[in-house]
């Protein structure tokens, strides 16, 4: 007769003891304690969506799910962290079987242990951003294409484009029609180019970033058997910031949930903004029919924000067609004060307006680091700089460099530098550089040639008798002709004029084939364009260009804290941040919403959850501002219409301010 034995698990964690329905509020108690299977998590702006995640991992670990049959997945390694060291406080016991991390960092950990499977080996580098575009460079120059020409687009462009179709799953030729239609003839090129590229990076045993998911998803895909042993392994996933996921994150997701499909999914619809980036709506959208059955649980009691923010937060988002319906709830008691609506009678009136309410802020107790100036692109904080610099008000800027500190803008204020002052030598070898073929011993050797036949030629003549490679001439000879246009006869024209000129002449082409984002480092062309407007003289908009590139603003406004600055971010920028009192300003459209996003009802959507993100980033006072007109816009001075956005919140949530200027 055999002897009966009976295999106990093991126990790896003490109980945690945790009383869940007490320590949560009922919603979140309900996708806490949710059963084995499919569940979408709609966690509201504020409602404790982290707090929800790292219960869930606590409750399956005191419910005797074993660490290691836990796969977590986060967009950064430092949310992953923060999530496994909360739930080690609630959860005592050894969670290092507990996957956690990235989803390019659990591609690496598939990878490392496949790599020959799709020839490498588990010892094949990972290249950054910088030797990505070195590889790419020395791709193209192997490639023996004439780049002569033609603007052929620089590594971080090609870079661009094969990151997007990979994680798109949008093929290249109608990715460069959609972002880079200017390159639409050079497609054959590119994926000559893409193919070669693959077999570098294969020859030097390296992936790029993009590799670490999108080739430990062929691995699967290729090896069932492989994908097998994830599958019974991972009874469990839990998937942060959902609605941020792309097309090839989604894949990897399901392909790893397919046999248990007990995949949680934590996110909000209302906060899905980075489309530009490759990320896919339609993946939260459609969770529920990609897993029939799943259960929707939506937590929408905010910690964050008073009433009255969030009263006007769900009427902004109120009009999209294509969202999971839900109301913010605050938990917060009213402070008695209404969001402001403020219009201005232009952009410097904007500026002027933000400057001096952040500065009463500052006297009512406000710390200015709990003060935050939100905008939908990069130039539209121009203004709020230069007026800040003024003052002395001191600030940081996440959303990029200072305005006047940023590539672009000096690479154009160097052409300005040059004819103003023509002895001018870093400025003349930064021009010169942005053409191709030249580098730093070529501008060393034109800059001789020139300084030498300089003194008694006008800039045409004394460049054209320069020594320049064969490659750059075509472009040389145009930048020649430029230079002329802008001081002929060696005389200035307004600072305007030649801004305008150099952009359409010579450097919008090199934006284009420069910088992924050509199209918005042109709008902060225009902006600096538009600045320009209000000087005549070259030499002293020079200077105040100077002046504002090197001012020190920390030494206006007194602080209690030498680190205390107010923040100036784009909204894509500042998702996920909380302020004390936020400032949401350029409110027009076609400022906000974007002019590019006005053709499609599903850009509309996106641009309004965008807004619904600035609204609810205030914790308790929100101020609305829009300048009736623009000042400098194109050719002229032009109306401003307030968004739409703003004529969509019910007039009795808003307090309208009448500003005396």
């Amino acid at each position: 007769m055999a002897r009966k034995y009976t295999l106990e698990k093991p126990v790896f964690l003490s109980s945690s003891g945790i009383d869940y329905e007490k320590e949560l509020n009922p919603q979140q108690y309900a996708a806490v304690t949710s059963p084995p299977g499919p569940a979408l998590v709609i966690a509201g702006a504020g409602s404790g969506k982290t707090r929800t995640l790292t219960y869930r991992v606590a409750y399956l670990l005191d419910n005797g799910v074993e660490p290691s049959s836990i796969l977590l997945l986060t967009f950064t390694n430092k949310a992953a962290r923060e999530m496994v060291q909360r739930v080690s406080a609630l959860v005592p016991g050894d969670l290092s079987q507990l996957w956690g991390g990235t989803f390019h960092s659990i591609g690496n950990r598939i990878l490392r242990r496949a790599a020959s499977l799709l020839g490498f080996t588990p010892a094949f580098s990972i290249m950054d951003r910088d030797d990505q575009e070195e590889l790419l460079d020395a791709t193209i120059a192997s490639a023996g294409f004439d780049t002569r020409e033609a603007r052929f687009p620089k590594a971080a462009v090609l870079g661009d484009i094969f990151s997007y179709s990979h994680n798109t799953g949008v093929p290249i030729a109608d990715v460069v029609v959609e972002r880079h239609p200017h390159f639409l003839e050079l497609v054959p090129q590119m994926l000559t180019i893409l193919e070669k590229y693959e077999a570098r990076k294969k020859a030097a045993n390296s992936m790029d970033f993009d590799d670490l998911l999108q080739k430990s998803l062929q691995v699967l895909r290729e090896h069932p058997e492989l994908a097998g042993e994830y599958q019974r392994r991972f009874l469990y996933l839990l998937v942060d910031e959902y609605q941020d996921t792309n097309h090839l994150q989604a894949e990897f997701i399901d392909l790893l949930a397919a046999r248990h499909k007990s995949v949680m999914v934590v996110g909000d619809d209302a906060q899905s903004i980075y489309s530009w980036r490759g990320a896919d709506f339609r993946n939260i959208l459609e969770f529920p029919t990609r897993y029939p059955g799943a259960v929707i649980h939506k937590i929408a009691i905010n910690y964050r924000s008073v009433p009255e923010v969030l009263e006007v937060a769900n009427a902004a988002i109120a009009p999209n067609t294509r969202q999971f319906k839900k109301d913010l709830t605050s938990a917060r008691d009213s402070l008695g004060v209404k969001p402001a609506i403020v219009p201005l009678g232009n952009n410097y009136h904007q500026a002027s307006f933000v400057a001096q309410r952040v500065l009463e802020l500052r006297d009512e107790g406000v710390p200015l680091d709990d003060i935050a100036i939100l905008y939908r692109a990069h130039y539209h904080s121009m203004e709020v700089q230069l007026e800040f610099t003024r003052r002395g008000i001191p600030f940081q800027i996440t959303s990029g460099l200072r305005f006047f500190e940023q590539a672009h803008i000096k690479d154009v204020g160097a052409f300005l530098k040059f004819v103003v002052n023509p002895s001018d030598e870093i400025s003349f070898k930064r021009i010169v550089k942005l053409l191709p073929g030249i580098g730093a011993r070529s501008a060393d050797s034109i800059w001789e040639h020139f300084a030498k036949a300089a003194p008694n030629s006008g800039f045409f003549d004394a460049l054209e008798k320069c020594s320049i490679p064969a490659k750059a001439r075509k472009t040389f000879l145009q930048l020649a002709h430029t230079l002329e246009e802008i001081a002929p006869r060696r005389i200035p024209r307004p600072p305007a004029v030649m801004i305008d000129a150099v952009i359409e002449a010579v450097y919008y082409d090199y934006l284009k084939e420069k910088f992924p984002n050509h199209e918005a480092r042109r709008e902060d062309l225009n902006t600096l364009g538009n600045f320009a407007k209000t000087y005549d003289d070259p030499s002293e908009f020079l200077t105040q260009l100077s002046l504002l590139s090197t001012a020190d603003t920390e030494t206006g406004v007194q602080t209690t804290d030498d680190d205390e600055k107010i923040t100036l971010s784009s909204i894509h920028q500042a998702k996920g941040l909380e302020y004390r009192a936020v400032f949401v300003i350029w409110l027009t459209d076609g400022m906000f919403p974007s002019k590019r996003s006005l053709d499609k009802l599903e850009n509309i959507e996106e641009e309004r959850r965008l807004f619904y993100v600035a609204v609810t980033r205030a914790r308790d006072e929100l101020y609305l501002t829009f300048p009736n007109m623009r000042l400098g816009a194109g050719y002229g001075d032009m109306w401003q219409q307030p968004s739409r956005f703003l004529q969509e919140i019910p007039e009795h949530l808003l307090e309208p301010w009448e500003i005396d200027s």
